[in-house]
């Protein structure tokens, strides 16, 4: 883990523990190319080593397709899934003038949307499909805990949205909104750059008669030039920190800084969730530099 998502995890940790919940860890491995073993170790090994503990046994998302599958298969009676045989190329091109773009692309033209069983079974013979949720029309609204009211037309903004990838994985929407559903949370805090995210999956809550969590998305953090810093170089990972011998206080003392909650001096769990406020947390991106980081964190 990078100092940029590992601060999404202890704000996640500290607005549970502030108020006495329980804090759960799901593994989002999905993407079984990239999600190795060893990764997961690394990460129970930083969650450990800045002292975020969770209640009862993570959540791997590789091992409940079978859930995933049932949940699908009861949209599908609904009729508000269906195949699709799109590639990106093909949406790309039939998306003439759309209306902008979402995390999955060109809006969906919906294609696919209305094909006959005849027309499935011919170009099932040649492609894998995708499956594609019947995205309602009219605006989603939402009060966000820290961003306020938020409103999206997912069938103008994004079209029909994926549920399941044509490699025959469940997509991350289906998958959390399932999870979030089993585990009973009743609170989702991560990263702005999912607050688009949130409309296809409260109309996935509602199409499942499932109770939709509340929701806080936190601004991210981000370099100099931009990006976000779990994504670019010079973010520094927290078993580089550890090896360094930079004490756990000191970065709970830089994430603690980044959100509001300190000054960046040294500080303890104890004390974030003793002084923790969920209205103090910032409502812009933070940015910093290597230098930056490298002061905060003793390193020169």
């Amino acid at each position: 883990m990078h100092l940029g998502n590992i601060r999404s995890a202890l704000l996640g940790w500290l607005q549970a523990r502030a108020v006495g919940g329980r804090f759960l860890l799901r593994i989002e491995d999905l993407d079984r190319a990239r999600c190795k073993p060893q990764y997961v170790e690394d990460l129970l090994r930083d969650l450990a080593w800045l002292g975020l503990d969770w209640d009862e046994t993570a959540l791997f998302q590789s091992q409940r397709d079978d859930v995933y599958r049932d949940a699908q298969a009861r949209l599908e009676r609904e009729d508000l899934v269906y195949p699709c045989f799109c590639t990106r190329a093909e949406i790309a091109r039939a998306a003439s003038a759309p209306h902008g773009l979402s995390d999955e692309g060109p809006r969906y033209p919906g294609t696919c949307a209305r094909l006959t069983r005849e027309q499935i079974s011919e170009r099932a013979r040649t492609r894998a499909p995708a499956y594609r949720f019947r995205a309602r029309p009219g605006e989603v609204r939402f009060e966000d805990g820290l961003q306020g009211p938020y409103a999206q037309d997912v069938d103008v903004v994004v079209g029909d949205f994926v549920v399941r990838r044509n490699d025959g994985v469940a997509s991350y929407q289906l998958a959390v909104v399932v999870d979030d559903a089993a585990t009973d949370i009743t609170h989702v805090l991560r990263g702005d750059d999912l607050l688009s995210s949130t409309p296809r999956q409260l109309q996935l809550y509602a199409a499942l008669g499932l109770r939709a969590p509340d929701f806080l998305h936190v601004p991210l953090v981000l370099g100099e030039d931009g990006k976000r810093l779990a994504k670019r170089e010079g973010a520094f990972a927290l078993a580089e920190l550890r090896e360094r011998g930079v004490p756990p206080e000191r970065v709970l003392g830089l994430l603690a800084s980044w959100s509001g909650l300190g000054d960046g001096a040294p500080v303890t769990l104890a004390e974030l969730v003793r002084d923790f406020r969920p209205e103090a947390l910032p409502r812009e991106p933070v940015t910093t530099s290597e230098t930056a980081l490298q002061t905060a964190l003793g390193l020169c």
